[in-house]
This record gives structure tokens, C-alpha cells and sequence, in this order.
């Protein structure tokens, strides 16, 4: 029998947080079009906005997450090579100052490292965002980081390609 067949144990049954209380899950999809809508006015491409979806949702290890924002990233013309080494990729070239700037202030934000963390960070991050896009990556991440946390307790699923 497989994990799909296999009778659901009452004691464990998922709640879907945003089916339970559909009003709080309206209000957090509102600010995260507010944060999408921030972003896109400080110039920050589409494409940018997927891998930080991506790299946030990978940081806290979100599955239905990243079935979502991969395939919104592969749509809006994301390489497959970049996404494979998103994970590293302090390690590669292939990331501009920009990319790397918010990357770093997405991760800094996500893992809420010590002050003096956070400081270096910022700074660097700063070095290559107007403070409007330093804004904007904020609170792309501080919503993604939401949006990762219901699904994680929600345990939403990831169905197969096509189901």
C-alpha cells in the first residue's frame, strides 16, 4: 500500500489553517500582493521575485512552496541551471550584484541570524538596493516566510504533475 492508499490516523490529520480560518489566509494573500505589487514599483523583475520565493521556501524547507515557485519561475523564464545551484549560489557566477544582494537580504531575514549578522548583511545588501528595493525584498521575504509556515503546518500536499 502506498503513502496515498494508506488509511488517514484520525490523531493526524492535517487542518488546512488557511480552509479553517479562510478570512486570516484572504488577509495574508492581500499583503503578499502588496509586497508583489512593492516590489514590482522599486524595479524588481519578475524573475528575481521567483528565485526569492524559491531560495526562501528552500531555506525552510516548504515542498508544496517550491513546486509552486519552481514552476512560476521555469514559466516566467528562470533557467533550469540557476534554480539547481540556487541553493549555492554564493558559489557560482551566475547571480548579479543585485540577485546576490537580495539573496542575502532574503536569507538574513529568513534565518533572523544575531545583530551583528544582520548588520553585515543589511550593509552589503544595501550596497547594491535602493532602499526602496531593500524594502521591497523585506517584505517579499517576511511574506513568503508566512506563506512557507501555513503550508508547512497545514502539511498542504504536493500532488504529481498532471493529477
Amino acid at each position: 500500500m502506498n503513502e496515498s492508499s494508506a488509511p488517514q490516523n484520525p490523531e493526524h490529520r492535517s487542518v488546512f489553517l488557511d480552509k479553517q480560518h479562510p478570512a486570516a489566509w484572504r488577509a495574508l494573500n492581500g499583503l503578499g500582493l502588496k509586497a508583489k505589487e512593492a516590489a514590482e514599483d522599486a524595479g524588481l523583475d519578475d524573475k528575481l521575485i521567483e528565485l526569492l520565493n524559491v531560495r526562501i521556501s528552500q531555506i525552510n524547507g516548504c515542498a508544496y512552496c517550491l513546486d509552486l515557485h519552481v514552476g512560476d519561475a521555469v514559466k516566467g523564464g528562470e533557467s533550469a541551471q540557476r534554480l539547481a545551484v540556487l541553493s549555492a549560489w554564493r558559489d557560482t557566477t551566475l547571480f548579479s550584484e543585485k540577485e546576490r544582494a537580495a539573496l542575502t537580504l532574503a536569507e538574513a531575514i529568513t534565518s533572523i541570524a544575531d545583530a551583528r549578522t544582520r548588520d553585515h548583511e543589511g550593509a552589503q545588501a544595501r550596497k547594491h538596493l535602493t532602499p526602496e528595493e531593500f524594502s521591497a525584498v523585506s517584505w517579499l521575504a517576511i511574506t513568503m516566510n508566512a506563506f512557507n509556515r501555513v503550508s508547512i503546518v497545514s502539511q498542504h500536499p504536493v500532488r504529481a504533475a498532471g493529477d
